[in-house]
């Protein structure tokens, strides 16, 4: 649905032509997207996404506060997780972090192996 009077048919060809202003508007689109998502799917473990696919909350906290810092803007981690986290860190962990399982560790160990 075309928003913005912008009436483009993106194709795999041309997604990186994009305008780079619209671009950017699709890609935090996407951001706060996936940032919704991830604050819905509390049943998702950090362990879990680390395993898969080698980024957890965590990490998306430390890219947004770099992404800060690198435009002069002072940010606290704290203050960054718990935009992420949808709540303060502590609350969420207590809340919704579980106990890591032998799978867990052990599929971890063999990611730590083989960075």
């Amino acid at each position: 649905m075309p928003t913005g009077g912008h009436e483009q048919i993106m194709s795999e060809k041309n997604v990186e032509s994009l305008p780079s202003e619209i671009r950017q508007s699709i890609e935090a689109d996407v951001f706060r997207r996936l940032v919704e998502h991830l604050q819905k799917r509390t049943d998702v473990q950090n362990i879990d996404l680390m395993n898969l696919a080698d980024f957890c909350r965590n990490c998306l906290s430390k890219w947004y506060l770099a992404a800060a810092q690198q435009r002069g803007i002072e940010a606290d981690y704290e203050q960054v997780r718990e935009f992420i986290y949808g709540m303060p860190y502590s609350q969420w962990k207590e809340k919704h972090q579980t106990e890591m399982t032998a799978e867990q560790k052990a599929a971890a160990e063999a990611r730590r192996r083989s960075d």
